[in-house]
């Protein structure tokens, strides 16, 4: 499965692209993938603080219901509302399209390479 090697990842499988103080965020192919067809997307509240490692929302697939955890610390500045509109944006692009939220980023959790990431899900 490909990893792209530009983002940094969460142990819990979602994707961080910083640039410039703010950071987007994702799920990985891998967790979308696992959690089959994602028929509901409920992110974090525009302007809110979210913290590394602390459930932000939620992912609800027709296999399961899975919480999506902050990969940062910092306000939520923006959510796609596209994703929310139309939750199969994240199974069939969730490095594009499919992003979540972003983020102006106080400070960052424990982070993955994309080796790392990887290796994890090998």
């Amino acid at each position: 499965m490909s990893v792209p090697t530009n983002l940094h990842y969460t142990a819990e499988h979602e994707w961080l692209d910083q640039t410039a103080g703010t950071a987007t965020v994702g799920i990985t192919l891998y967790a979308a993938d696992a959690l089959g067809d994602v028929v509901f997307v409920k992110l974090p509240d525009l302007g809110s603080e979210i913290s590394a490692g602390g459930v932000c929302g939620e992912l609800e697939s027709t296999k399961s219901l899975s919480d999506l955890y902050a990969p940062v610390s910092g306000k939520v500045v923006e959510t796609n509302q596209a994703a929310v509109d139309n939750p199969a944006l994240i199974n069939q692009d969730p490095y594009g399209a499919g992003w979540l939220f972003k983020v102006e980023v106080a400070s960052v959790g424990e982070l993955l390479t994309a080796a790392q990431y990887q290796a994890q899900i090998a």
